[in-house]
């Protein structure tokens, strides 16, 4: 902790310019990979190695995503692809946690879903999706209620283990100060096991992202997936290389507001004050 203070303070000392210097050749580092990814990608497609269709230029695929936005279909199916990702991942986050919860503290709720969990969390929750659509059709309801069968199994996965792995001299030591079982719950239980907790819900929410996307394509209608098959249909193929931009640029934007929230919410753990990647 002291090293740590001590390179926090050497830090503040430099200059502003060198300073910014330091942050703009870090943040480079960090998108290097991305810039020569997308510089190759470009060389090879005006290089004539492949044919526009097969590789159309990223500067066109730019121009598609740019005509889209203009066009109003870029929002429009990128909020449809985010709120049927974002509402799954929110049932998933509320049912996962408190099944998780249920299946530690209670025998007779681990009884009844840690075989369904056994089986369910390994197999591809996909196989599902014709069982849905016959059920519940090809709308909101049904595309909702497949990712959230596929997105929920490493919440309540992440959640028992988290709370079984809660020491157990805390619980004792709060048990024998008075606490009650809410008191236990919600001032020692969760927050000792909220890490692991967040990292169950990392885990979650890209899937979710994920098998929206999947869904969308396999069910058709509006959304970045379906547009991205519908170009497809029509041999569009720099619609489709720029639906894989688009689902990338969403997904990473969605992976870093959730490293944000965990940093936030962990604010007091030891974690937040470890240098980190992300």
């Amino acid at each position: 902790m002291a090293r740590l203070s001590e390179l926090v303070r050497a830090d503040t000392e430099l200059p502003v310019a060198l300073r910014l210097a330091r942050t703009l050749v870090s943040a480079f580092a960090r998108i290097f990979s991305i810039i020569l990814l997308l510089a190759t990608w470009e060389i090879l497609a005006r290089s004539g190695t492949f044919t526009p269709f097969q590789l159309p230029a990223f500067s066109a695929v730019v121009e598609r995503i740019w005509s889209d936005a203009e066009s109003g279909d870029l929002a429009i199916n990128t909020a449809l692809t985010l709120y049927r990702a974002l509402t799954a991942f929110c049932i998933c986050a509320v049912g996962g946690v408190a099944i998780g919860m249920a299946m530690s503290r209670n025998v007779i709720a681990n009884w009844f879903f840690d075989p369904i969990i056994s089986v369910g969390f390994p197999m591809p929750k996909i196989a599902f999706l014709p069982v849905v659509i016959l059920w519940l059709g090809v709308y909101d309801v049904s595309k909702i209620t497949i990712v959230v069968i596929d997105a929920i199994f490493p919440v309540i996965a992440a959640t028992v283990i988290a709370i079984r792995g809660v020491e157990r001299e805390l619980i004792w030591s709060a048990r024998n100060m008075g606490a009650s079982n809410r008191e236990l719950l919600t001032q020692i239980v969760l927050p000792a096991a909220l890490p692991q907790i967040l990292t169950g819900l990392q885990v979650a929410l890209p899937l979710s992202l994920i098998v929206a996307v999947v869904a969308e394509m396999l069910m058709g209608g509006y959304g970045l997936g379906g547009t991205m098959m519908t170009a497809s249909r029509f041999a569009n193929s720099t619609s489709v290389f720029a639906g894989i931009v688009e689902i990338a640029v969403v997904g990473y934007c969605l992976v870093k507001a959730m490293a944000l929230v965990r940093r936030r919410l962990l604010i007091w753990h030891q974690e937040a004050s470890e240098p980190t990647t992300v």
